[in-house]
């Protein structure tokens, strides 16, 4: 499974980087805001910067919403870096703009999935990551992971080629459930990542052998 972490934070995607197991990155226009980055220019030459950082797949949103606007606007994030994966939302327009691009070689992650039936659309489609929201999902009382492993048994029944990148990740846990469910990828923030090195009897056996060894000195 390949790890994409979720954020426009460049601290946190070099510090993920340098763990050396970051495939890649997902974005959003939330996450841009948050960091502060505002206007067109500036939000461009930030997806620059990141694909300067890491050497994967690097997912920029279009904010268009008619299949004009999502392929203007997806012409323009696709020229910025040959890593650049142009993120469309699940909408009418956003299936038919995934086409397009599919058709003249533009990757693409079609976002905001909450069914096998969209994530069936994305794929016929020819989207490259479909991104089911499962943190969404059980906040609707659901089990967003459930979701993963029905898009998986599809996918993989139907020959789809389309990657299922497990999004809206909330804990460790979810990365451990999404991995045995079969997903291709997920993206969470670093402290999910982080959160998967944790396990007190890790610490209490580090602190054992550094006392063990100091004794032998």
């Amino acid at each position: 499974m390949k790890f994409f972490i979720d954020t426009a934070n460049l601290a946190q995607i070099q510090e993920a980087n340098d763990l050396g197991i970051l495939d890649g990155v997902t974005t959003n226009p939330t996450l841009m805001a948050k960091e502060g980055i505002r206007g067109t220019e500036a939000i461009m030459a930030h997806y620059k910067t990141i694909c300067e950082i890491v050497d994967g797949p690097v997912s920029a949103e279009v904010l268009g919403t008619t299949f004009a606007e999502i392929v203007e606007e997806g012409k323009k994030l696709a020229a910025i870096h040959e890593n650049i994966v142009v993120k469309v939302p699940m909408i009418k327009d956003g299936i038919k703009a995934i086409k397009w691009f599919t058709d003249n070689g533009i990757k693409t992650n079609c976002t905001l999935v909450f069914s096998a039936g969209q994530a069936i659309l994305a794929a016929k489609a020819g989207a490259t990551f479909v991104s089911p929201f499962i943190g969404r999902i059980d906040d609707g009382n659901w089990d967003g992971v459930q979701l993963i492993e029905q898009i998986v048994n599809i996918y993989n029944s139907q020959g789809f080629m389309t990657e299922v990148l497990a999004a809206s990740i909330r804990t460790p846990l979810h990365i451990v459930r999404c991995a045995e469910a079969g997903a291709d990828v997920c993206t969470c923030p670093l402290s999910s990542i982080l959160g998967l090195l944790k396990h007190p009897l890790t610490d209490l056996g580090l602190e054992q052998f550094l006392k063990d060894a100091k004794a032998m000195q």
